[in-house]
């Protein structure tokens, strides 16, 4: 239908149509997605509270036990990239002994463990320290070179424990390797359970080789009357 102007004309413009929204990509969605991601490095605040583990370490080189106490964040809690990573440790003793060294390795390793990235070499290096008067053996026969190697060994059960490091899964030719030699110790005891004990002289010792009670000093040296074994060769 027409239309009547009533005023002057002063200036003009051409329609257009205006341009369809495209759906963003997944590049685009994962992009905004990560960029909401928070990472462990030195300017995250510590929060009020924070998850932690306390570990016990007794030694025969004091007679008060250590207690290392390692306290984690948690980032991006509730998403998809959840993780857990440690914050600080704490390390405690009634014996004052070493108590100014052991502040100082606290503070660094916390200083790492909030650094981010890669904390895990931490382990190799604490469990390379050597004491010079010489190691012992843990619980369960495990032999630690020194005081700071077993804080190493804390520091990597802890590690574990969150998933920063994985236990390390044998091959198949190391598992029949295993198999092979169980099988061995397996037969050996078999062999020392069906002889009589009888056949032996009373007090005799149980040998390392065969595993039978049969162990005597003989010509003064060890020797063993089953399958033979001597320390003098």
């Amino acid at each position: 239908m027409p239309v009547k102007l009533e005023k002057k004309i002063v200036g003009y413009g051409v329609v257009k149509d205006e341009p369809v929204a495209q759906a963003p990509t997944a590049e685009e969605v994962e992009a905004k997605s990560t960029s909401n991601v928070v990472h462990m490095t030195e300017k995250l605040e510590r929060p009020e509270m924070l998850l932690g583990s306390t570990y016990k370490i007794r030694t025969p080189l004091s007679e008060h036990a250590l207690y290392v106490t390692i306290n984690d964040v948690i980032l991006n809690a509730g998403t998809e990239h959840e993780l857990r990573r440690p914050f600080e440790i704490f390390i405690n003793s009634k014996n004052m002994d070493h108590f100014q060294w052991i502040v100082a390795l606290t503070r660094i390793i916390s200083a790492v463990f909030r650094k981010g990235g890669d904390v895990t070499f931490l382990v190799e290096e604490l469990r390379s320290v050597f004491d010079p008067r010489g190691g012992y053996f843990k619980k369960g026969g495990k032999y630690m070179p020194s005081l700071v190697a077993e804080i190493g060994d804390a520091i990597e059960c802890h590690l574990r424990m969150i998933g920063l490091l994985k236990d390390d899964d044998m091959d198949e030719h190391q598992k029949q390797i295993i198999a092979e030699k169980r099988a061995q110790y397996e037969t050996l005891v078999k062999q020392a359970e069906d002889k009589d004990p009888g056949d032996f002289p009373d007090g005799a010792m149980l040998c390392a080789k065969c595993h039978t009670k049969a162990v005597i000093q003989m010509d003064g040296c060890m020797t063993c009357l089953s399958c033979g074994d001597s320390k003098c060769g």
